[in-house]
C-alpha cells in the first residue's frame, strides 16, 4: 500500500502554521531559562517569573493597559454599533458618503498620522480651553476609542446587513417602539458581532504602541511602551515570561469564548428543534 503524498496546499498550511507559532513555542521555552542571556540555554528555572512579579514598573503598566483597553473597547462598541446602525439602516440621507468615509478612515490611516493629529488636537485644546491639562490615561482612552470604533463599525455593519428585517418589522407591527425593538430584537441578534468587535477593540488597544506614544504623558505608561523601551536596551528574560503569560491569558480567553458561543449555539438549535416539534 503506497502512502499518499501531501498536497501542495497541505504543505503550505503546515509551513504557515510553523512560521506563525514556532517562534511562540521557542519564546515560551526560553521563558524558563535560568540564564540572563535569552539565546543561551542554561537550565530550567522559574526565576524570571518571580522577577517579573517583583517589577513594579511592568505590573503598573499592565494594570494601566488593561484599564485603558477595557474602557476603550466599551466606548468603541457603543460608538461603532451606533455608526454601523446608521450606515446600514438609514440608506438615504445627506452626508452618508462623508460619514462612511470618516468612520472607516482610521482603518487605512497610518498610525503615525493619527497619533500626531491627536497630539496636535490635545495641545490646541489645552491652550484654548485649558483641557486636558496633562496628557495621560484620558487622552490615551480618547485616542484608542477613536480608531477602535472604526473596526467595531465594520464588524457590526457586516452582521446588520445579513439580518432579516421582517423580524423587526413584525415586532413594530405588534406595537413595539423602535428603541425597544432595537434592544430586544436587533441587539440580541447582533450580539456575537458586538462581542467580536469588543474583543477586537480590546486587543488593538492593548497592543497599540505608536498612538499611545504620541498622546501619553509621564503619568501614564502602557505595557507596549515599557516593553519597547526594555527591548531597545536588550531583551530581558522577564519579557519572555511576560509574553508567555499573555499568550496563556489570550489562549484561555479564546477557549472560554469559543466554549460559551458553542454552548449558546447548541441551546439555540435545541430550542428551534423543540419549537418545530411543538408546531407539528
Amino acid at each position: 500500500m503506497t502512502m499518499r503524498k501531501p498536497s501542495f496546499t497541505t504543505v503550505m498550511l503546515i509551513v504557515g502554521l510553523l512560521f506563525l507559532y514556532l517562534p511562540m513555542v521557542v519564546l515560551v521555552i526560553y521563558s524558563f531559562n535560568s540564564s540572563r542571556l535569552v539565546t543561551v540555554w542554561a537550565g530550567f528555572s522559574t526565576r524570571w517569573y518571580l522577577e517579573l512579579f517583583r517589577d513594579q514598573q511592568i505590573l503598573s503598566a499592565v494594570w494601566t493597559s488593561l484599564r485603558i483597553a477595557f474602557f476603550s473597547a466599551s466606548m468603541a462598541v457603543c460608538l461603532g454599533t451606533l455608526a454601523a446602525f446608521v450606515m446600514v439602516r438609514f440608506t438615504r440621507f445627506r452626508g452618508k458618503t462623508a460619514l462612511s468615509s470618516m468612520v472607516t478612515a482610521p482603518l487605512v490611516m497610518p498610525e503615525v498620522i493619527t497619533g500626531l493629529s491627536l497630539l496636535l488636537l490635545f495641545v490646541h485644546m489645552a491652550q484654548t480651553i485649558g483641557w486636558p491639562a496633562d496628557r495621560g490615561m484620558v487622552t490615551i482612552w480618547i485616542a484608542h476609542t477613536t480608531f477602535c470604533s472604526a473596526y467595531v463599525a465594520v464588524v457590526v455593519a457586516s452582521r446588520l446587513r445579513e439580518l432579516d428585517l421582517s423580524i423587526e418589522e413584525a415586532a413594530m407591527d405588534l406595537g413595539s417602539r423602535p428603541v425597544r425593538t432595537f434592544f430586544q430584537i436587533t441587539l440580541p441578534m447582533i450580539a456575537p458581532a458586538v462581542a467580536a468587535g469588543w474583543l477586537l477593540a480590546f486587543t488593538l488597544s492593548l497592543d497599540d504602541l505608536v498612538i499611545a506614544s504620541f498622546v501619553s504623558g509621564p503619568g501614564a505608561t502602557t505595557l507596549p511602551m515599557v516593553v519597547f523601551s526594555s527591548v531597545r536596551l536588550g531583551v530581558s528574560p522577564k519579557i519572555n515570561a511576560l509574553a508567555t503569560l499573555i499568550i496563556l491569558a489570550v489562549s484561555l480567553a479564546t477557549f472560554i469564548t469559543w466554549y460559551l458561543m458553542r454552548r449558546s449555539e447548541a441551546k439555540r438549535r435545541q430550542a428551534m428543534l423543540q419549537d418545530m416539534t411543538a408546531g407539528r
